[in-house]
């Protein structure tokens, strides 16, 4: 199931909290495990993870390598969310008699970060370069800007030792319709076989050797697709379905089913538009 992000964030902020909660859940870790494993700490991965503060991407890429995941989708997400919260996704005003002129480009401090083509900062700060630019011309370029930001400081800190990753929560027939999120079996699984498509859908075939279980996911979906899984032999198949908007932006999971060495893992999509399915297999 995907994961709900808080209510009242705009939905560019609120597909990337669901997509970070989610890969979360896939890690097994907690917030302090997380924090021992990344270089961000505890507080701040609970202000990124319910949509408090906007994560800086290379927390995202860091989230994304623990979760074995490639981190192109979440950094997509992230750019989308970024320009919403920045400002730079608004339209600007229509040009007149009373509208502002544009101001030169204000020069950076000493010790600042460098701000990067796009508005984004290079380095540790790259998420709060906007703010930390428009602080700084409100204020004539001072580095008082950099002060005002200091409550919301997502300065690294020297990584921990990494405490082990926790034991999947099934082996096998066990893990016969669960989650594989839930049931810890989403750390570095196999991606088996990928499909494209004709309505542009992505799907996948995922097997963890760990819980002896494989499932099948989708993104780029539409509400209504669904997404069936079967395994040779098995009884009735597995299916997921996008049920809302945020869904259709997700990662979306089918419950997993018991596989070993030999058997043919078969995923099918539905789309709601009615067109003729698609199918296609692996075998372990």
């Amino acid at each position: 199931m995907t994961p709900t992000p808080p209510a009242g964030l705009p939905p560019e902020r609120a597909r990337l909290v669901c997509r970070l909660r989610e890969l979360k859940d896939g890690t097994g870790l907690s917030l302090a495990a997380l924090a021992d494993r990344t270089t961000f700490s505890k507080s701040s991965w609970e202000r990124y993870l319910n949509g408090k503060t906007l994560p800086p991407d290379q927390a995202v890429r860091e989230l994304c390598r623990l979760a074995g995941e490639p981190e192109g989708r979440c950094l997509a997400l992230w750019e989308l969310a970024e320009s919403e919260w920045s400002g730079r996704a608004a339209a600007p005003p229509p040009p007149g008699p009373e509208a502002p002129r544009a101001s030169p480009a204000v020069s950076q401090p000493p010790g600042a970060p460098v701000v990067a083509r796009g508005g984004r900062a290079a380095g540790r700060g790259r998420f709060m370069a906007v703010p930390a630019a428009l602080c700084a011309l409100a204020a004539g370029g001072l580095a008082v800007a950099l002060v005002v930001l200091a409550g919301q400081s997502t300065e690294p800190r020297p990584p921990s030792p990494s405490p082990s990753v926790p034991a999947p929560r099934c082996r096998g027939s066990a893990c016969e319709g669960g989650s594989p999120m839930l049931m810890k079996c989403g750390t570095d699984p196999l991606t088996l076989a990928s499909h494209r498509t004709a309505t542009g859908a992505h799907l996948e075939l995922r097997y963890s050797a760990k819980c002896g279980a494989g499932w099948a996911r989708m993104w780029s979906t539409r509400i209504g697709d669904r997404l069936e899984l079967n395994a040779a032999g098995a009884g009735r198949p597995h299916s997921a379905e996008i049920t809302d908007g945020l869904a259709a932006q997700s990662y979306v999971y089918t419950p997993m089913t018991a596989a070993r060495s030999g058997t043919v893992l078969r995923a099918c999509f539905r789309p709601v538009t009615g067109a003729r399915g698609e199918c296609f297999e692996a075998r372990l």
